[in-house]
């Protein structure tokens, strides 16, 4: 069975590319995915079945042998880091609702400010194993 790495997949679109031990891309459709999986990881390790397509070479029955390690879960903050960036955040939501509860809003600032910080905290806890 040849072999090859996760090149890119999309998941909206249905399709992606492996790029076989040449360095050529293999087309490889959603189908081709083992069961249960949706999408793949750039850098996965992949072993599969190789099909002529209408436009070269098609990947089929994909499987998978080395998952590529999540860049966003090894840069992880510390979790004694992340528990000091929480409660930091606490008290400045905590501000806000106060703020609310006498029907003021936060200023374009501080809503922007508040929101960078949630999106920020949000995707270190938002991790795709």
């Amino acid at each position: 069975m040849p072999s090859g790495k996760v090149r890119w997949f999309d998941q909206s679109k249905g399709y992606g590319f492996i790029e076989n031990e040449e360095g050529r891309d293999v087309f490889m459709p959603a189908a081709a995915l083992p069961l249960g999986h949706k999408t793949l990881r750039k850098g996965t390790k992949v072993e599969y079945s190789l099909i002529e397509g209408r436009r070269g070479p098609q990947a089929m029955n994909v499987e998978i042998h080395a998952s590529a390690p999540s860049l966003v879960k090894a840069t992880r903050p510390k979790p004694d880091d992340m528990a000091a960036i929480v409660e930091d955040l606490i008290k400045l939501l905590d501000t806000a609702g106060n703020g609310l509860r006498r029907h003021h809003y936060p200023s374009a600032a501080e809503s922007r400010k508040l929101a960078t910080l949630l999106r920020a905290v949000a995707d270190n806890f938002d991790v795709q194993e």
